[in-house]
C-alpha cells in the first residue's frame, strides 16, 4: 500500500500513522498517536530568548519518534494539561 504524506513528519498507508524519516509505526488511524511518541518537556522560561514575563508553569512538549528520534511534533501547555492529540483519519 502506498503511503501518503499527513505533514513534515508524518506519512499514513490507510491503516497507520508512522515516522516520515524511518516509517516506524507510531498508532493505528482514527487514534492519537501523540502518546506513543517519545515525549521530553522543558520549561519554556529556560529557553533561550525567553522573555522575563513568561509564565514560569509554561513547558515546551516536544514529541519524538521512539525508533530514530526525529522531532515530530512540539506543543506548549502547562504541565497538566492534556496532550493536543492529532488523530488522523485517512
Amino acid at each position: 500500500m502506498s503511503t501518503q504524506r499527513i505533514s513534515e513528519t508524518l506519512v499514513g498507508d490507510g491503516n497507520r500513522v508512522a515516522c516520515r524519516a524511518c516509517g516506524h509505526a507510531l498508532a493505528r488511524a482514527g487514534t492519537a498517536w501523540k502518546p506513543h511518541a517519545s515525549l521530553t518537556t522543558v520549561r519554556v522560561k529556560d529557553l533561550p530568548g525567553a522573555s522575563c514575563a513568561t509564565n514560569a508553569l509554561l513547558v515546551l512538549r516536544r514529541f519524538s519518534c521512539p525508533s530514530c528520534g526525529s522531532l515530530l511534533d512540539t506543543e506548549t501547555a502547562l504541565p497538566d494539561d492534556p496532550f493536543l492529540n492529532d488523530v488522523v483519519a485517512m
